[in-house]
């Protein structure tokens, strides 16, 4: 008998305002499943797409990132995500992948309740999708890379060393 799939979830939470509503869950004395990895992060705007891929192509099945919203410190930097996620979501969407498995939410410093629910709804939708597709998400996360280096303004390693800089 196979053993029922537990959804693995990435939680980024920032560390001013979502990571100390996750670390208040604690104080609380409330709990969290144990499939949720939670990353302290500056900030999410800071990871780029295929961090997104990668995740997933290496036993990630879902994604919550956890932002200050319109309380960030960083000036712009949460309009800059939102664009980033949508961005991101397109192409899981476009890719197969289902833009179902990420989602932006804000959670304040004493969020507990908010945090335990956005885990929550996403675990149970997880549920109900099942794995990710780890091939087609590593599919993904190299078209990104692609799109990455296409956009760059910087030769490409191997162009360096067939005969220096153009």
């Amino acid at each position: 008998m196979s053993e029922p799939f537990v959804p693995k979830i990435l939680v980024l939470a920032t560390e001013k305002c979502a990571y100390p509503g996750a670390d208040a869950v604690g104080k609380a004395h409330q709990e969290y499943p144990s499939n949720v990895y939670i990353l302290r992060v500056l900030s999410p705007v800071l990871f780029p797409e295929d961090f997104y891929f990668k995740a997933y192509a290496e036993g990630i099945d879902g994604i919550l990132i956890a932002a200050c919203g319109s309380d960030c410190p960083y000036h712009g930097a949460y309009d800059r995500l939102a664009a980033r996620i949508d961005q991101l979501t397109s192409q899981m969407s476009a890719g197969g992948l289902g833009y179902e498995r990420i989602r932006l939410t804000a959670i304040c410093t004493v969020c507990i309740k908010a945090f335990l629910k956005e885990v929550a709804l996403l675990s149970d939708h997880l549920q109900r999708l099942g794995p990710v597709d780890r091939k087609l998400a590593e599919e993904l996360r190299l078209q990104s890379v692609g799109r990455l280096q296409a956009s760059a303004r910087f030769p490409r390693p191997e162009a360096a060393m067939q005969g220096g800089m153009r």
